[in-house]
């Protein structure tokens, strides 16, 4: 099967870690030897690639192709209206994803399916490409995209008009399976297939080795994700006024971080709370084996792969109990729920981890179940049903339609 990768959230060469989660799927994807993929991974146009202009002026700094993984990616540009961006982003983005797509074809490979990711404004983009190029498509729907989006009147309306015209439809979690129901789209059409994890990458190392090198010497909890507020490392760090035995290491970069250090010192715990910034998976992993929990007291989630990858090499979790997270933390061996979303509850749940802390080597093989390959086949029969019956982009829920899982 040939085909196209559709999408804004994937790695680069000025931002690697970006969208790594749909890059990683795509890998495991074609490592089935059934598959070929180009990727159309279109980002803003910025006229500057001056360093004062901060993090437009690395967008600016993003190739036009480049090759990862032995797979091609397209990097085509695309403009943004600032306070009309959210209404009218769909339409800039296939128009600036057109060119490289047509060029695409004309090169010779003529794809026979779109696979997009994220519903909005991604997926309704690609629905308008398929309409133009005749070709089926297949969105996966990945968190903020269908669990905060469709609050707004336009975006909804425009979700749901992709949905009617997707050849298939992907959620990474059952509750955001639920979340498109929510929204007039048929339960039926939708298939769930999670996240993995990559259980060669993340894996246990020498604990205490690393222990060492990262210098720590009391019980160490990790917070990883943007510092941005809907990941809430504030509630981790206000948390610890209430577990003075332990410290935390929060592991990402973002717009938050001088607030989040002021708040440290504030808080009088400056001197447990260490920012290491944004790592390498590589580095992520040692972090994660050195650990003795992992902490994730985001807001919203769809399906947190950190939390996988945490598990994968060992060490339990401390979650809220959102979106995705409670299909991921089901059984006591992979850590423990929030009750509630506030510094209390927080320190209340890492107490009740420490006082039942689970076997690490039950705790990877509890993640052991989230391979790539159930995820994988998942991908492979419903991409096959779509091509076997010849379908392009569909024209709404009143034509006969194609049962999903």
């Amino acid at each position: 099967m040939k085909i196209l990768t559709f999408t804004t959230l994937y790695p680069h060469a000025a931002r690697p870690g970006h969208g790594i989660f749909v890059e990683t799927r795509l890998r495991n994807l074609l490592a089935s030897g059934q598959v070929e993929s180009k990727v159309v991974a279109p980002v803003p146009w910025f006229p500057s690639s001056n360093p004062r202009f901060g993090k437009y002026a690395v967008l600016a700094g993003v190739p036009q192709e480049e090759r990862r993984f032995g797979i091609d990616v397209m990097h085509p540009r695309y403009v943004t209206v600032p306070k009309l961006g959210m209404s009218i982003a769909p339409f800039l983005l296939a128009a600036g994803a057109y060119s490289t797509v047509n060029s695409i074809i004309r090169r010779g490979y003529d794809f026979e399916l779109i696979d997009a990711h994220y519903f909005y404004p991604d997926g309704v983009a690609a629905i308008l490409l398929g309409r133009h190029f005749g070709k089926p498509v297949v969105i996966t729907a990945r968190g903020t995209d269908v669990n905060l989006i469709p609050r707004y009147r336009l975006p909804r309306a425009m979700i749901r008009w992709a949905a009617g015209r997707a050849a298939g439809m992907i959620t990474v979690a059952r509750a955001l399976k639920d979340d498109l129901v929510s929204v007039g789209i048929p339960a039926e059409r939708i298939d769930v297939l999670r996240n993995g994890v990559d259980l060669q990458l993340f894996r246990p190392i020498d604990r205490e080795a690393e222990r060492r090198k990262l210098g720590l010497t009391r019980t160490t909890l990790l917070s990883v994700g943007h510092l941005v507020p809907r990941k809430a490392h504030d509630l981790v760090i206000q948390a610890l006024r209430r577990l003075p035995d332990m410290d935390v290491i929060i592991i990402g970069e973002g717009p938050e971080r001088a607030a989040l250090g002021a708040l440290a010192q504030g808080s009088g715990v400056g001197d447990r709370v260490r920012f290491a910034g944004a790592l390498a998976q590589q580095e992520l992993r040692n972090y994660y084996g050195a650990a003795d929990a992992l902490v994730l007291a985001s807001s919203r989630e769809g399906w947190a792969n950190v939390l996988l990858e945490s598990m994968a090499c060992g060490t339990p979790v401390v979650a809220s109990s959102i979106g995705g997270t409670p299909e991921v933390v089901a059984a006591p061996e992979a850590g423990v729920l929030m009750a509630a979303r506030t510094p209390e509850a927080l320190a209340d749940a890492v107490r009740r981890l420490f006082e039942h802390y689970p076997d690490r080597g039950a705790t990877r093989r509890y993640a052991e179940q989230f391979s790539w390959d159930a995820t994988t086949a998942g991908q492979l029969e419903l991409f096959g049903r779509i091509l076997s019956t010849g379908a392009t982009v569909r024209h709404g829920y009143d034509q006969t339609q194609t049962r999903h899982r």
